[in-house]
């Protein structure tokens, strides 16, 4: 690492938005496949092409997801997704991340061997659990559920969620393609699992507009939003973000390589944080994206002008924002203003 990047290396990290399906090791898949025998190219070139985002592709959602068609190939044992699990929490540990909120898709990693949803949170759980203790972090897990499937399995895995809430699960997410799909369906799941002590994030105005992060507020009573670079549409909408308090899981990077802000203009970042919203700063899909959280600090502050007081304060705003019950979630604020005065 180059002298800044060990400087933003060096600080305490939280993250809050990260897809444990979009933090495969590439060294892992190429063992899966030769392992499993799995139909994908075996070299590391090729099979980079087809899961993680190269600079020679348009940035678009549709080539970002297409990522992810490849990825869903590989969770073919519980050995496997312990392994990815573990190695996720491990590689938030090599990034100087104390606390990590890490979300995954039990239908997603139950698809290929047909897995009971169920058995496949559990392995998470305790994989993520043990990985926590043994790389010396606090790991914080989030279930999510997509758009496009339907009301009655989102319904059958945020009960699922409900009942592991002592090993490990947080949160519950609706994440997917919003641009075709609406989110209104699952409010009354969203609700009751709310109800019942999970926290909530929803991924809006990233694919669409203002009004999906009205939804997500207004409706959903959402605790954050996954994204929301969009909310600058609507002068409501921020006056409603503002007012919420509700944190915005900003990634950079991953933003313009959907497509979302297109790399002629200015990211919304500085805007949105001028405006009074809570923004914090996530990685998103390190593996597919190539990056790590070190690198959306670098590129904020170094490209995007982001001062380093600023940025402290979006470290600080990501940890009261953590879903955590409140003694923990105030110990670990402490401890990072500690550290952050010396940094």
């Amino acid at each position: 690492m180059d002298n800044l990047k060990d400087f933003y290396y060096a600080f305490p990290k939280v993250e809050l938005h990260r897809h444990l399906e979009g933090s495969l090791r590439l060294r892992t898949m190429l063992e899966i496949a030769r392992a499993q025998g799995i139909t994908v190219p075996t070299s590391t070139g090729a099979l980079s092409n087809l899961v993680q985002v190269q600079k020679s592709e348009p940035s678009t959602y549709q080539n970002f997801l297409a990522k992810f068609s490849t990825l869903r190939l590989f969770y073919r044992s519980p050995e496997v997704i312990y392994r990815i699990t573990r190695e996720a929490v491990e590689d938030a540990a090599k990034d100087n991340i104390r606390y990590m909120e890490l979300r995954f898709t039990p239908v997603a990693l139950s698809r290929a061997e047909r897995f009971p949803l169920g058995d496949v949170m559990d392995w998470v759980c305790e994989s993520a659990m043990n990985a926590a203790i043994d790389f010396g972090l606090r790991v914080g897990l989030i279930v999510s559920v997509n758009r496009h499937e339907s009301v009655e399995l989102a319904e059958q895995v945020a009960w699922l969620a409900v009942a592991r809430m002592g090993q490990g699960l947080v949160g519950l997410d609706l994440a997917g393609n919003e641009a075709e799909f609406p989110a209104k369906p699952f409010a009354g799941i969203f609700q009751e699992a709310k109800q019942s002590g999970l926290k909530l994030t929803i991924h809006a105005g990233e694919w669409g507009g203002a009004a999906n992060v009205r939804e997500a507020l207004e409706l959903f009573k959402t605790d954050r939003i996954g994204h929301g670079v969009r909310v600058l549409e609507d002068p409501f909408t921020v006056t409603l973000a503002r007012e919420s308090g509700a944190a915005f899981e900003v990634c950079v990077t991953s933003n313009y390589q959907t497509g979302v802000i297109p790399v002629s203009t200015e990211h919304p970042l500085i805007k949105m944080l001028d405006a009074g919203i809570n923004v914090t700063l996530d990685a998103d899909d390190p593996s597919i994206s190539q990056i790590t959280l070190t690198d959306e600090y670098h590129r904020v502050c170094e490209d995007m002008d982001l001062s380093q007081t600023k940025l402290k304060e979006r470290v600080l705003a990501a940890a009261k924002a953590a879903f955590l019950p409140d003694l923990e979630r105030e110990a670990l604020v402490d401890e990072l203003k500690l550290e952050l005065i010396n940094n």
